[in-house]
């Protein structure tokens, strides 16, 4: 994530190594960079005995099957979201934090420099003092389709709203194409 307003700027970069066979996170790096501070979290997670160690600390005890906080999105992305339903998932790696709760505020067609979508209305609340905590009142629309991309996320902050919006967006190749595409070009 990039942007900013003239005295506070964020360059944001989350990167999330997930077990795909139980969709569970191993490692998470987070390298971010705001007011012109830059710092960095890295967690290795172990789900095997229900630990994590961030930046090479002593470990500290996990949640089961462990979500870090870009692949616990990722996860969200995949569920049946019915409007008006509150979801509590207990998957987060920090376990004080849990439950996090998703409620599904609506759905809403949005307009970003990526184009416009409809979508579904997300409002994320994470037991943190962060913009997802119950007083950052954060938004997140995703589409309302069956790749539920990410299009805009809003957040309360203490100098006013925060919005990101998607910019662009490249969908990948399906695997299946990238094979019969190899054999038809040998």
């Amino acid at each position: 994530m990039k942007g900013g307003v003239p005295m506070y700027k964020v360059d944001d970069v989350l990167e999330s190594w997930i077990d795909t066979g139980c969709f569970q996170s191993l490692r998470f790096v987070q390298q971010l960079e705001e007011r012109g501070k830059t710092r960095e979290r890295r967690i290795e997670m172990y789900p095997e005995r229900l630990a994590f160690s961030e930046n090479d600390k002593p470990e500290e005890r996990s949640a089961p099957r462990p979500l870090d906080d870009g692949s616990f999105f990722f996860f969200v992305r995949t569920q049946d979201l019915v409007v008006g339903e509150t979801y509590e998932f207990g998957q987060y790696f920090r376990p004080d934090r849990n439950p996090v709760v998703i409620r599904v505020l609506g759905r809403e067609r949005v307009k970003v420099p990526a184009g416009e979508f409809d979508t579904i209305v997300l409002q994320p609340v994470i037991k943190t003092k962060g913009i997802f905590s119950e007083k950052g009142e954060a938004r997140i629309w995703l589409t309302d389709d069956s790749s539920r991309v990410m299009v805009k996320m809003q957040a309360k902050v203490s100098f006013g709203t925060l919005t990101m919006s998607l910019t662009s967006v490249r969908h990948a190749t399906p695997p299946e194409q990238v094979i019969a595409n190899a054999v038809d070009n040998r």
